[in-house]
């Protein structure tokens, strides 16, 4: 078989600074100002390899819900997957079986865990107190929609191997349709009490991941963590309308940034 033309993905990934940009963006969503920063190039170069990731399909960017003169900008590493399957696939087909990439592309799963989620055991508890401590904390404005969704999402995937809370800046009623749409995964989220993230200083996490701009620039001081990431997540509850499709955007991305974070709470020893 011969192999012609490179792959427009290689010469996106090969630059040195986008490669770092690419690395920097893993764990989370960031400001173009934080990737100035962590990089030390100058905003206009920065500002231009992130373009050219934009479009090559690998990131996207959002205006900050807390900032609107700021931007975030997040990895789609499901993208990003099948573009490396393809390119392996173009070198050789048994590249994809020897990896398990065939089925990371088909299934969006994470290599060694099932995409399907009928193969997945009950949901282990621990979004409330009196569970062990727990591995992730979910952190958005009003602890009603996407920081219980979140939350609920790593304890369904996760099978009992890892758990997670979630909390509020200015805590109020779970939304109704955020139980509705996660209901439709097979998740019941409908006992869930929301919580002030003040309640849970004092306890440790291994990770905790605020889900909304406003939270992340406006919760004070958060709960120890040996890693702190941001999502950025856009309120379903301010779509116009706020209908039940909102919220359904809302639980899939929430699920494909779960899957990725999983194998990374897995891998990781705890502290």
């Amino acid at each position: 078989m011969a192999v012609t033309g490179s792959p427009q993905v290689l010469g996106v990934l090969a630059h040195d600074l986008r490669w770092r940009i690419v690395g920097l963006l893993v764990p989370g969503d960031l400001r173009t100002g934080e990737i100035v920063a962590s990089t030390g190039q100058p905003p206009s170069l920065v500002s231009y390899h992130l373009g050219r990731l934009r479009d090559a399909g690998l990131v996207s960017a959002r205006r900050s819900a807390a900032d609107g003169r700021d931007t975030y900008h997040a990895l789609d590493l499901d993208a990003l997957g099948r573009a490396v399957a393809g390119v392996a696939g173009r070198i050789h087909p048994e590249l994809l079986a020897g990896a398990g990439a065939g089925a990371y592309a088909d299934a969006g799963a994470s290599p060694g865990r099932a995409g399907d989620e009928g193969s997945r055991l009950p949901p282990a508890p621990g979004d409330g107190p009196g569970g062990r401590t727990a591995d992730a904390l979910f952190i958005c404005t009003g602890n009603s929609a996407r920081s219980p969704m979140a939350a609920a999402w790593l304890n369904h995937l996760g099978a009992g191997e890892v758990t997670a809370r979630s909390a509020g800046v200015s805590p109020g009623p779970l939304h109704p349709l955020a139980v509705a749409a996660m209901a439709e995964h097979g998740v019941d989220i409908s006992a869930h009490r929301p919580i002030p993230v003040a309640d849970l200083a004092g306890q440790r996490f291994r990770r905790v991941i605020t889900l909304c701009d406003r939270a992340r620039e406006n919760c004070g001081d958060l709960p120890a963590a040996s890693d702190v990431v941001h999502w950025s997540i856009p309120n379903p509850a301010e779509a116009h309308p706020p209908d039940l499709d909102a919220f359904r955007a809302t639980a899939r991305e929430l699920r494909t940034r779960i899957r990725y974070l999983l194998p990374m709470l897995l891998e990781a020893p705890r502290g």
